[in-house]
């Protein structure tokens, strides 16, 4: 008799080769399109405003300053629309007692997971051959900055996948509340320009809080506003993740039986 963590273990095992396999096989070259998406924006972002922020951004090289914001915002961004959709993309497999429907959204949040690292890897190695300084000065840092906006992508994708799933409707709601988030997170511009008291609310964002410390641990000349905290990223993204996790016990059922 299997316990029921290794019942998960294996159920995830399996999601995330269907997930991979489908991803990468809906067309020819399709690996290459999945990491050319994210890619290709970064790109010409970095190539317009490296040439526009010249070469220092508040402490830091535009290109730097561009490449994180974008990098950082991707990863929330998609890891959030991606399981937001999972639910939906998965109904057929709620068949099987043993796959849940937040079992779907958590391979999904790792799949992006991965997804993203490759693309942040192939993007650092490119630079590199520009000679582009890419190691940065506090690694932990950047580690903990990307794992806290993958987490807060995750915990908004778990709570979106039950409110689309439950009302249609609010996924259009929610898709039109994340755009604005690309111009008020701070990513074409730093947060130390914003005058009070506007920084202070600029900063309840987690997602600012999130570019802002990837910046910093990238350049410690970076100037980060004293309001910036990992300790609020991090509890937000927690704060998410257990409301989400609860919203999908508690309409498990309605879920499964869409």
């Amino acid at each position: 008799m299997r316990t029921s963590f290794q019942v998960s273990l294996s159920v995830w095992k399996a999601l995330f080769l269907r997930e991979a396999v489908f991803r990468l096989s809906t067309g020819r070259a399709a690996w290459f399109w999945l990491l050319l998406e994210p890619l290709s924006h970064v790109l010409m972002l970095m190539v317009l405003f490296g040439f526009v922020y010249h070469k220092v951004v508040n402490g830091i090289d535009g290109v730097i300053f561009i490449m994180t914001g974008l990098l950082g915002y991707f990863t929330f961004i998609r890891t959030a629309t991606q399981c937001m959709n999972s639910v939906s993309a998965n109904i057929a497999l709620f068949t099987f007692r043993q796959v849940k429907p937040v079992d779907t959204v958590l391979v999904r949040a790792m799949l992006e997971g991965f997804i993203m690292l490759i693309s942040i890897i192939v993007l650092l190695l490119g630079l590199s051959l520009f000679n582009y300084n890419v190691i940065p000065e506090y690694m932990l840092g950047v580690i903990l900055s990307f794992l806290g906006l993958w987490l807060l992508g995750m915990g908004c994708g778990l709570v979106f996948s039950v409110g689309k799933e439950l009302v249609p409707e609010i996924g259009n709601i929610i898709n039109l509340l994340l755009r604005p988030l690309y111009f008020i997170s701070g990513i074409m511009f730093p947060a130390m320009i914003v005058p009070q008291p506007y920084r202070s609310i600029l900063m309840l964002n987690p997602l600012a809080n999130g570019l802002e410390i990837l910046r910093g641990s990238f350049s410690s000349s970076y100037h980060i506003p004293p309001e910036t905290s990992l300790a609020y990223l991090f509890g937000s993204a927690i704060v998410l993740i257990y409301f989400g996790l609860a919203l999908h016990l508690r309409f498990s059922r309605q879920l499964s039986s869409l």
